[in-house]
């Protein structure tokens, strides 16, 4: 048995050094083909260049052995991108995701051309370096590798390209549905967002789910004089602070009544895995200038298994993210420094969601607790929304793709049970009943969404490796 893990062990030690040295006898090749596909302007508005991105990506999913075509959703928007590569006797089928559209660009807070790739100082610079055109090239670049080393994939493969996650994924939803059968897979892997901060690789296994509402509170017709009309006129300055008050305490826990109702337990795996990851508060409140976190207290959340006991979950910034919360992102009434009581004042909210809360389900206790507490005069404007999702860290998948991304890399990744941020991957657990994770390659520090974005090439040739090794071993 020693003989044969060491046989085994070489072998996999051999494959792993064919694929670097393929990468770095095809570096320039590789890098070209990122710099062509990052020259095509591809903000999500512009549907003309996004059809130019897709019509490319055909092309290079061509190229690179993949046959592939175009998927459209009946209601509209852009199409996503898909490619197919069978492999003989293979009994599993495994779909990788990223998105080929981006975030708008201001020129004119760019160092360089936001749509002229350059490389400086061992990274490349142009919007969607990052996010996430280089782990699409990264992908193709890896069935080369493989193909070179005389090496097939253990799985059949699809790739999913979609082409407005930038603006919302407004016709995901009905695309997914529309090409059900074509998307059918035993697993999916969405290769967006970045590695940790301390650069160590991560696998994500949920996103918060998020629904937003704008209140807008309203006192008299027109603005009045504080002097005159004050202690009298409803104040909606007042009105907005107090129903907001009513939601939340000091230390960010929620006070709707109902709220936590519909929330999925956190079992002992996703406590632990949360625990577990490396504790950088202390550089995090030193670079965000916080003298300490509002949560000075624990999460609480009811665990539904066991009656009317409470979970409590500890105040680190990783447990906090397995509870759901109510933010206040933006208010507005009246004028500094003019002493009149305005018309109307606003405020803006973003709900973060777990598994299993519904945004219907939020919206309908919001309103009744604004009712129940007499904020009669508020009036609330919602934003579409959507569900979490969250892929159990016992699955045979999950383990499968911990152990790869482990054996490439050569280090344990860090076991993240959920992203802080939303995406709508309710769409594909929910439409096509398929377990996902994330394996984020690039690094951290890509200024993502702003201006110089920008991928670490190290990344980038890190990437190709890690996905050689996911096409090969899962």
């Amino acid at each position: 048995m020693k003989r044969i893990a060491l046989v085994l062990l070489v072998a996999l030690s051999a494959s792993a050094n064919d694929i670097r040295e393929y990468r770095k006898q095809n570096e320039a090749r590789i890098l070209a083909e990122l710099t062509e596909f990052l020259a095509i302007p591809n903000v999500a508005s512009d549907e003309a260049n996004i059809r130019r991105n897709a019509q490319h990506l055909l092309a290079m999913l061509e190229r690179h052995g993949v046959a592939a075509r175009l998927l459209e959703s009946p209601s509209g928007g852009p199409p996503a991108v898909f490619g197919e590569l069978r492999t003989p006797g293979a009994t599993k089928t495994i779909a990788f995701y990223a998105h080929y559209d981006g975030q708008p660009v201001d020129p004119s807070e760019w160092k360089t051309d936001p749509w002229k790739p350059v490389v400086i100082d061992g990274r490349i610079y142009a919007r969607s370096a990052s996010d996430d055109k280089g782990p699409i090239v990264a992908m193709m670049a890896a069935l080369d590798a493989l193909r070179a080393s005389k090496r097939s994939p253990s799985v059949n493969l699809k790739f999913f390209f979609e082409g407005e996650e930038e603006a919302g994924s407004e016709h995901l939803g009905a695309l997914l549905g529309k090409h059900k059968e074509t998307l059918a897979a035993d697993g999916w892997i969405f290769c967006d967002g970045p590695r940790h901060q301390s650069g160590a690789m991560q696998v994500v296994f949920g996103v918060r789910g998020t629904v937003g509402v704008t209140l807008t509170a309203t006192g008299p017709s027109r603005a009045l004089h504080s002097g005159h009309y004050g202690n009298w006129a409803p104040n909606p300055i007042a009105i907005l602070i107090n129903a907001l008050a009513s939601m939340r305490d000091a230390e960010g826990n929620v006070k709707i009544a109902g709220f936590h109702d519909d929330v999925r337990a956190v079992t002992a795996a996703e406590r632990a895995a949360a625990n577990a990851l490396p504790d950088n508060e202390e550089e995090l409140r030193r670079s965000f200038a916080i003298a300490k976190p509002e949560c000075g207290g624990q999460a609480i959340l009811p665990v539904p298994e066991k009656g009317d006991r409470q979970d409590c979950l500890s105040s680190t910034l990783p447990s906090r993210l397995l509870a759901p919360s109510v933010n206040f992102t933006g208010i507005r009434g009246g004028t500094i420094g003019v002493n009149a009581i305005p018309a109307e004042a606003s405020a803006s909210i973003d709900f973060r969601l777990v598994p299993d809360q519904k945004p219907e389900r939020i919206r309908a206790i919001v309103e009744e607790h604004l009712r129940k507490h007499g904020f009669t005069n508020v009036k609330l404007a919602w934003a579409d929304g959507y569900a979490a999702a969250r892929t159990p860290l016992d699955l045979p998948f999950s383990r499968s793709v911990l152990r790869i991304v482990e054996k490439t890399t050569g280090a344990k990744p860090l076991v993240v049970p959920t992203f802080g941020g939303s995406l709508p991957l309710y769409l594909f657990e929910q439409t096509l009943h398929t377990p996902f994770v994330i394996v984020p390659v690039v690094n951290s520090d890509n200024n993502q969404h702003a201006a110089n974005e920008n991928l670490r090439l190290q990344n980038l040739w890190e990437a190709i490796e890690i996905y050689a090794g996911l096409f090969s071993e899962l």
